[in-house]
């Protein structure tokens, strides 16, 4: 095998050419989970960008609520053009290699969106909190400014984390197997393909995920708790069931997004109790729906933004029939 060859602290390092993604080899039925996996890219660009869209082109939706809201859109369809192109085109070109910084590449932006998801649903839980919670300082506290703040911070924390994370994978050496059972470069698949050592790769994997996935879900859960105090203080049924039922929306895309990813962490990663196949396609699932469903769920069913959509959608139509 030729290799790209470079000396670090007087080891020898060997970069292989690129690697194999094997992760869909055995699969049944592949043709209709890609064909599913299109139309789930599909309606992620189109849902999301229409977000996207409405959001940036109307001045009053530019609020720290709706920045949150078109955070969560940019990372959705991130996420997905991370992962599935990559998919279709094993399937489709029947290639699945993919070169050695490329494979960096993929890795390094899928684990930053992922974090970045992650960030995104515990920023909506803040703003509802602040709204809830907080109805009198609302407009003082959670401002377009300190929103914006908010939302640089965790873009430098994530990508930040994710690089040094990234980079460490050039120190280990690859002399044997360059085949990666997963759905794309995945982290824990990649190091352990390595020769030397990969201890601190190990240790990385683990505390970078406890920090961002299980950070931001347990400021979800306190929100949440804090939420709970706050409307069962309210005298009037009717405010409590108002005041709930804000959240419900952002209660399933929480669900929707942490329920399988620590099902998949804590079973195969930890324990090693998974079989690999399931754990390609729960992990692709896991991954890849989160993002189809986000603005239809959430984003889409909120008032400002589906009056707007229609408006525009309708326009449209007009337009249409007069050309």
């Amino acid at each position: 095998m030729s290799s790209l060859r470079t000396v670090l602290n007087d080891s020898l390092i060997i970069h292989p050419p690129g690697f194999y993604i094997i992760g869909f080899e055995t699969f049944p039925f592949i043709s209709v989970y890609f064909i599913f996996l299109a139309f789930v890219y599909a309606v992620t660009v189109l849902f999301n960008s229409l977000v996207i869209y409405v959001i940036a082109f109307n001045h009053c939706l530019h609020t720290p609520k709706f920045l949150a809201v078109v955070n969560l859109a940019v990372v959705d369809v991130i996420l997905n053009t991370c992962t599935i192109p990559s998919m279709l085109k094993i399937f489709l070109v029947k290639d699945n290699f993919i070169p050695f910084n490329l494979c960096l590449l993929q890795m390094f932006v899928y684990y930053a969106i992922i974090s970045l998801e992650s960030c995104a649903l515990a920023i909506l839980a803040y703003d509802r909190l602040i709204a809830i919670c907080f109805p009198l300082r609302h407009n003082s506290i959670n401002t377009l400014r300190s929103m914006s703040c908010i939302v640089g911070l965790t873009w430098s924390f994530a990508l930040g984390v994710t690089t040094f994370s990234t980079s460490i994978m050039t120190q280990l050496s690859f002399c044997n197997s360059v085949r990666v059972f997963s759905y794309f470069c995945d982290y824990a698949p990649v190091f352990r393909l390595a020769c030397n050592d990969y201890t601190m790769h190990w240790s990385a994997a683990s505390f970078l995920t406890v920090l961002l996935l299980g950070g931001p879900f347990t400021f979800i859960l306190l929100s949440y708790v804090s939420i709970l105090v706050t409307v069962f203080r309210m005298k009037s049924l009717d405010s409590r069931v108002k005041a709930l039922a804000t959240c419900v929306e952002h209660i399933i895309l929480v669900a929707v997004f942490y329920i399988p990813l620590f099902t998949i962490f804590t079973v195969g990663f930890y324990l090693g109790r998974i079989d690999p196949d399931q754990r390609v396609l729960s992990l692709s699932l896991a991954s890849c729906i989160p993002p189809c469903i986000n603005p239809i769920v959430y984003s889409l069913k909120t008032k400002d933004i589906k009056i707007r959509a229609l408006a525009l959608v309708k326009q449209n139509k007009i337009k249409r029939c007069i050309h």
